[in-house]
């Protein structure tokens, strides 16, 4: 049944309560990405730091109140040309020398006490500095990211299958009651290998919570209003990560901060007790045959919408009868899962292609990200060029998308991020630093555009049925493409030039792919697989041929008087006319039983002829 075209005007399209529910949905992206963009801080490493000088390496003659701090720290650490203090090593002086010059034989050792850290990035203590996260356990840092990326990866891909069993309203109520009692045993952890458990348990469920109120947010929101929904719920994502390092500065401790990141959490699980501000898709509720459910979703969104769906007079013009003339009375619901790509060919197609460009967009701003550290040191200079390039994508995508349409702007933005990652691998030793720097900024800045409009063009063109796992599995690319920039801090960033040539080349193939997708611009989204199988790809330039229009010669298509819907209405109405107890009017006969010998008279009557 088009839901597009006769369920969704009829329970008021994207009316006052629509508008609401999209309203609440963006609240759980901020969120999110507060607790995703706080993992920044809990792994940011000291600008400086160095081991603790301990008095044991000494010898015993030495005198503390004879030296100053700066002498005292160059007669117990190592100097590093270049680079100041050694980070990772100490003197160890003959246990009877009475000599502190540098000609007195010292041996160096590893930090014996523990290390002095200098100021962090927002925070007086995180992650690193609680458990000494430097030198040979530098190594545990890329790791805990790895490993929330990996629960990230695990709850796209599912809780996005369980979005299409159980319902995006039940997938969302799970993941946040989950998230929010991972986040409060965050705060109490007491070693590393803790921490890093419950992340990565936390990252399954934050996965949980942004897809199904992404998919949710789509499908109750009609063609011309679903890229500004999408878009504004990046705006509050942006917003969270603005308002992240302030909060960080305030909270001084990493406990604290992730107490106050799990703060919205905890207020989400409100949507529990008040089922109207986060309700069950209608549209996935009629794709998966679930009647009753459906009736009772749209006479809810139609009361509150301010439209009445009366279904006692004129039942047959009615569009709850028109549902159950389309469905049988005993129809079971029927789900699927991810494992029925393996019978398509076009949805399969698509969700490869976007998958393949999400991890492109993704996996590639590491190339140019490298860059901005480069040219600053300063932590909070790349934080926020992020942050601006983050916000002129999404602007651009509002500007441009719905005017050029989904596939020419996707294949725009990898063009200009492929060539600007060609441009660096290439010229980057040629060219100034100015110039590498504005580059790296115009390459990120398409690179996070192109990994937008990947999710929001796979999130349109995916069947309702399968929406959530579809979506999920493009979301768990992209979020390998982050988990490849720690792949390369494991290893000292030694494999930095083979990522840069691997994704470099894969933005220019990913051109050719874009050219396979369909247009979802101004379209219905597709609730079966058969209607996500019919999306055919149009000409990227369609012509426009000039024709000499001649009325006289039209041919005009014949009218015919048989109407299946009309007919299965007329049908519906018949059936539930006969059946219905109190008929509201009755055909009364007035008949009186006649006696045996009135009968056999009648029968005797000869015929009379008429004149």
């Amino acid at each position: 049944m088009d839901y597009e075209a006769k369920v969704f005007p009829h329970s008021g399209g994207y009316g006052r309560y629509n508008r609401t529910v999209v309203a609440f949905s963006w609240f759980p992206s901020f969120a999110v990405m507060f607790n995703l963009f706080s993992d920044i801080f809990y792994t940011a490493i000291p600008d400086a730091y160095h081991c603790k000088p301990d008095p044991r390496l000494l010898p015993s003659a030495f005198l503390l109140a004879n030296f100053s701090k700066s002498a005292y720290l160059n007669l117990t650490v190592p100097w590093v040309d270049g680079t100041g203090p050694s980070r990772c090593e100490l003197y160890k002086y003959p246990p009877n020398s009475s000599d502190f010059s540098e000609l007195v034989p010292r041996q160096k050792v590893g930090c014996t006490d523990g290390w002095e850290y200098a100021r962090l990035p927002g925070l007086q203590s995180n992650f690193v500095t609680e458990w000494n996260l430097v030198c040979n356990d530098y190594w545990k840092i890329p790791l805990q990211h790895i490993c929330f990326m990996t629960g990230w990866i695990v709850g796209y891909v599912f809780i996005g299958s369980l979005c299409d069993w159980l319902g995006r309203r039940r997938g969302f109520l799970m993941s946040v009651s989950l998230s929010s009692l991972f986040g409060v045993a965050v705060c109490m952890s007491n070693s590393a290998v803790v921490f890093l458990l419950l992340r990565l348990s936390q990252g399954i469920m934050l996965a949980g919570i942004l897809l199904s109120s992404y998919v949710a947010r789509l499908e109750l929101c009609d063609p011309p209003h679903r890229l500004m929904v999408a878009m504004v719920s990046g705006f509050f994502a942006i917003f969270a990560e603005l308002l992240l390092p302030g909060v960080a500065v305030l909270c001084r401790d990493w406990p604290v901060l992730q107490a106050v990141s799990t703060l919205p959490l905890l207020l989400l699980i409100s949507y529990w007790c008040c089922a109207p501000l986060f309700p069950e898709s209608p549209r996935w509720l009629l794709s998966t045959a679930q009647i009753p459910l459906v009736k009772r979703s749209l006479q809810e969104f139609s009361t509150r919408n301010g439209v009445c769906l009366p279904d006692e007079l004129f039942p047959g013009e009615m569009l709850l009868s028109e549902i159950e003339s389309v469905f049988d009375e005993d129809c079971e619901p029927k789900y699927y899962s991810i494992l029925e790509l393996r019978r398509t060919r076009v949805i399969w197609k698509n969700c490869l292609i976007l998958s393949f460009t999400l991890l492109i967009g993704t996996g590639i701003q590491y190339c140019f990200t490298r860059n901005l550290h480069t040219s600053s040191n300063n932590f909070y200079f790349s934080y926020f060029v992020r942050i601006a390039t983050g916000t002129l994508a999404c602007i651009i995508i509002c500007a441009t998308v719905n005017r050029f349409g989904r596939r020419g702007m996707l294949l725009f933005f990898a063009i200009i991020t492929g060539l600007s990652s060609l441009l660096l691998l290439a010229l980057a030793q040629y060219l100034q630093g100015g110039l590498v720097l504005v580059i790296s900024i115009v390459g990120l800045l398409f690179s996070q555009a192109l990994a937008m409009l990947s999710v929001f063009f796979a999130c349109e063109v995916m069947p309702t049925v399968v929406r959530g796992g579809c979506l999920g599995l493009v979301l768990a690319a992209g979020c390998v493409g982050m988990a490849a920039s720690s792949l390369m801090e494991l290893q000292n960033n030694g494999g930095y030039f083979l990522h840069h040539v691997i994704f470099a080349s894969f933005a220019v193939l990913s051109v050719l792919c874009i050219m396979l997708l369909p247009e979802s611009k101004r379209k219905p989204l597709p609730d079966s697989l058969k209607e996500g199988e019919s999306q055919r790809r149009p000409p990227l330039f369609p012509s426009q041929v000039d024709r000499v229009d001649l009325p006289l010669l039209r041919s005009r298509p014949q009218l015919s008087e048989y109407n299946p819907d009309n007919y299965s209405r007329l049908v519906t109405a018949t059936r539930k006319m006969l059946t219905r107890e109190s008929v509201p009017y009755r055909i009364a006969v007035r008949t009186r039983l006649r006696s045996d010998s009135e009968a056999q008279g009648q029968e005797s009557e000869p015929l009379r002829e008429g004149p």
